[in-house]
């Protein structure tokens, strides 16, 4: 499983205008450019966003994006699934090995656990909102239980040493 470029880059302009709240509409090239995206990425997410009620858009000179609610009511889970339009593909569903051992009225015994997993990590992004992400890295890692990062990597597998 692989966050995508979709799903990060729209985390990251979310975060952009809810470090604005209060300080006016930002064009999609000014996130993008603030941000080192790709400014065609920017402006195709934020209207996705649109879309979805996370930003309202404004016309005119002095128009661009702002949060349409307040970082405490938006969720990452509500940011992945207006940029990515989904949080968790069921590949099973969405891109079936085979249509007749694929169909739902078939008895799958895999389609359960990646159900879960769909369950699981909707419930992981629908905890964490976009004021949870304003603070620093270790305020976030307190905040949604991860352990410090201590700076090195496990030999045998080149992943990070977390301290507990």
């Amino acid at each position: 499983m692989r966050i995508t470029t979709w799903a990060e880059y729209g985390l990251i302009c979310a975060l952009h205008l809810a470090r604005r709240t209060g300080a006016g509409p930002v064009t999609g090239r000014d996130v993008a450019a603030k941000e080192r995206l790709p400014g065609d990425y920017v402006e195709q997410i934020l209207l996705r966003m649109r879309r979805a009620g996370i930003v309202n858009s404004t016309r005119g000179a002095r128009g661009g994006y702002s949060l349409a609610r307040s970082p405490d009511e938006i969720t990452v889970r509500d940011v992945i699934k207006a940029s990515e339009l989904t949080t968790f593909d069921l590949h099973c569903i969405t891109h079936p090995v085979d249509a007749e051992r694929c169909a739902e009225a078939e008895n799958c015994s895999i389609r359960p656990v990646w159900m879960l997993l769909q369950r699981r990590i909707d419930e992981v992004l629908e905890g964490v909102r976009l004021s949870d992400l304003l603070a620093d890295e270790s305020v976030v890692r307190d905040r949604v239980g991860v352990p410090q990062y201590d700076g090195g990597t496990d030999v045998a597998g080149g992943l990070p040493i977390l301290q507990s």
